[in-house]
């Protein structure tokens, strides 16, 4: 029951992977479970991804706008931050696929460097940008973007990862924010 519609049959199964690594991780997953879940051949995973580690990396493909976040007034980089992370674990319908990504580091290098170049380019790129566009000096910019960096990574390792209680969303943006701002304030 294969598609002849290649980027259909594609999306289709990276549609039934992500809920299968979501829910049972790297390891336990197979090609086969997730080619008979999509309803196509093993084959066509090998075709479009090159195998089980590249669909597991599309999979937990994750792509954030986060202009919004961190473009503005310093003195609200807390609470603009902050938002958008309590909206990212709270409000993502599913399981997350940064998450999953996040959880597959230790396992796996190629989940442990898709994980740093997302970071990179989505969290202290953006950070530092910000932070040296608010008239910070260059090396100051960089050290507190790694320190906010640093903090929201740990306290989703320590919150998602390590499946501690996340508590209630007010109290943890505001939190977060508060925290935040005065990584971004030194």
């Amino acid at each position: 029951m294969t598609s002849r519609n290649a980027a259909a049959t594609r999306q289709r199964i990276l549609e039934h992977a992500r809920p299968l690594f979501a829910q049972h991780g790297f390891a336990a997953v197979t090609v086969k479970g997730v080619a008979d879940a999509a309803g196509v051949s093993p084959n066509l995973i090998t075709r479009y991804f090159g195998g089980k580690d590249g669909l597991f990396l599309a999979a937990t493909r994750v792509e954030i706008p986060v202009t919004d976040s961190v473009d503005g007034d310093r003195s609200e980089l807390g609470s603009r931050l902050a938002a958008s992370i309590v909206r990212r674990w709270f409000g993502a319908p599913g399981e997350d696929p940064l998450l999953v990504l996040q959880r597959a580091s230790g396992e796996r290098p190629e989940a442990a460097e898709a994980l740093a170049a997302f970071l990179d380019t989505n969290s202290l790129g953006p950070l530092y940008h910000s932070l040296r566009d608010s008239g910070l000096d260059d090396a100051v910019a960089r050290e507190r973007a790694a320190a906010i960096d640093a903090f929201v990574l740990g306290v989703s390792t320590r919150r998602r990862v390590l499946r501690s209680e996340l508590g209630d969303p007010a109290e943890l943006q505001a939190w977060l924010a508060a925290t935040i701002q005065r990584l971004a304030d030194g």
